[in-house]
Order: C-alpha cells, then structure tokens, then sequence
C-alpha cells in the first residue's frame, strides 16, 4: 500500500502550532462588539456541557438579570460607559451655555454671571451634583478601566498566560503577544481629559473650600481674575481642557452613534468606496470636533479670560485662593 501523501506531517504541525502561538490577539474598536463575550475555551464549554446534562438541583434566578441572561460583566460594564456619558453631555451642554455661549452674546461677563448662578441649581446641590457629575465621571472611567482589564485577563488566559510553557515561548519570541487590549486615541484623551478635569474642579470647587470655606462665590470673575493675575498658566490650562475634552466627547459620540470609523481605517480599508465613505466620516467628525472647541474658546478664552480683575472684596477672596496655589 502506497503512502499517503495527505498524511500527518509533525514538522508541518509544529509550524502551525509555533504560527498559532504568535497570534496577535486584535484590540476592539467598536463599542458595539464589546456587548459580546469571547467564546469559552474548550475545557469551559465540555464543563458547561457536562452542567446541561446534570443540571443542579436548586436553580436561582437574579432579579438584576446578571445570571442567567447569557451575558458577561463587559456587557454590563459597556453600557455603564455609555449612559453614564449621558448625563455628564447635560452637564456639559449647560456649562458651555454658561461659560462661552452667554458670554459671547451679551459681550460681558457681569451679565453672564447670573445665568451660571441659575445653573447651578440644577448641577450643584447636594444631590444633583454626585448624580449629574461625580458619579457619571467615576462610572465612566471605572467601567472603562475595568473593561479593560477583563480583555487582558481573557487574553492570558487565550494566549498562553495560564501556561508557564507556553508564554515563556511568548516572551522569548520576536513577535511577542500583546496581551493589553491597545490604547484609542478615543481612550487616551479620556484618560488625559479626566486628568485635566480633576484639576480643574480642585481648582473651582475643593481650593475655595479649603482657603476660605465657601465656593459660592468662584464664579466667571474668578476665571477671569486668573488670567489678569498670570495669563500664561490659565491660557494652557484651558486651551487644554477644551481641546481634549471636546475631542473625546465628539468621538466619544461619533463611537456611540456609530458614525466613526475603526481604528487604523487609513491602513485596513481597501474598498474605495468605503475608504471614501470612512474619510468622510472622520473630517466629519473632526470638523463637529473643531466647531464646538472653537465656540467654547470664543465665549470662554476670548470674553471671560480678557475681562480683567475683580475689584472690592471680591478680589481680596480671589487673590487669598491663588496665592495658596502660587498663581
């Protein structure tokens, strides 16, 4: 009997095993995709078949409907990131009305400063202000930070970390595996911005507290009287602030809405017609990106930072906070 030549080649094998373990595991950029688990792993799916076949005798339900529904932690926690960024966009829409859409209609932030007082009862009482603001915030990057270390843990346990063996091959390899799920520039500006962001409430709102036990009276002339103080340190500090919590916002949005296009587009798409469309959708975006930043720095940089100092007893507050900061 002749030898088959279709049979097993171990050498052939051996390269298909060494080609497999260096498989790059692709980080996921729509947010759509994070909804679905990875499927289980061999040992996981004879255990969850050997469960079907002798089902316990006691069975629970939850009434959340976090067991049972088919669904992981990483769907839940997508949907954690994207309401909570829902209530921090009212907030941000009444702060940019206050900040730069009023000032840059009435030309003055005197008669601006009443409407940012009105505001403020609606997203700084003691109960609005953990539900509209801290909590979302918090919400948002937590789930976002936890998202991503589920992805690493998943991809440990897919790509050899539970096996000593194996990821010492990883790691002795040129080709190592990226086991972090990779950085979006979506992600990064969020974790930029929210830097950014606690800084600027420590400045606004704890400072005043500290130094004179009352934030009642930070308002548009304390930004103001910040700027005549020093214009260099505020001029970076809200430039800043703006472009890079405009740009996540935006895409955040373009994400949400599924209006963005995937990471690294320029290099995956090779439909012309798609790489037009995708084109499009990114200077789209960009664009949404640019108008709203430059209206928020229109009212706020170009009327409320060039308004001057505060005078009276006012500025004797103002100038205790920023001396505590060395401003």
């Amino acid at each position: 009997m002749a030898p088959d030549s279709r049979g097993l080649n171990p050498k052939a094998s051996e390269e298909t095993l060494i080609s497999l373990l260096q498989l790059d595991p692709t980080p996921i950029d729509n947010a759509s995709v994070y909804d679905k688990e990875l499927p289980p792993l061999p040992e996981e799916a004879s255990q969850s078949s050997d469960r079907s076949i002798n089902p316990p005798s006691t069975a629970s339900t939850s009434t959340l409907g976090l067991s049972g529904s088919g669904y992981g932690p990483i769907y839940y926690l997508s949907r954690i990131q994207r309401y909570s960024s829902y209530t921090f966009t009212f907030f941000a829409g009444l702060h940019i009305a206050n900040t730069s859409i009023f000032p840059l209609v009435y030309q003055s932030v005197p008669y601006s400063e009443p409407f940012l007082l009105m505001a403020r009862e609606l997203y700084q009482t003691p109960l609005t202000e953990p539900l509209l603001v801290a909590l979302p915030i918090a919400a948002h990057v937590a789930s976002g930070v936890a998202v991503r270390l589920i992805r690493r843990r998943q991809n440990l346990k897919r790509y050899g970390g539970a096996t000593p063996g194996t990821w010492a091959a990883h790691a002795s390899s040129k080709n190592s595996v990226r086991i972090w799920p990779s950085l979006s520039y979506i992600s990064l500006f969020g974790y930029a911005f929210f830097g950014l962001l606690a800084s600027h409430v420590g400045m606004n709102r704890i400072l005043p507290l500290v130094v004179d036990g009352d934030s009642s009276n930070i308002g548009l002339q304390f930004v103001s009287h910040g700027f005549a103080r020093n214009p260099l340190p505020p001029w970076v500090a809200y430039t800043l602030l703006l472009s890079v919590g405009v740009g996540h916002m935006a895409w955040g949005w373009a994400k949400w809405l599924n209006i963005a296009p995937p990471a690294n587009w320029k290099k995956t798409t090779i439909d012309k017609q798609l790489r037009k469309r995708r084109r499009r959708a990114w200077w789209g975006v960009q664009a949404v990106a640019a108008a709203l930043a430059t209206l928020w720095a229109a009212g706020g940089l170009g009327i409320v930072a060039r308004a001057g100092p505060a005078e009276g007893w006012l500025a004797t507050v103002y100038d205790n906070i920023y001396t505590a900061v060395g401003h």
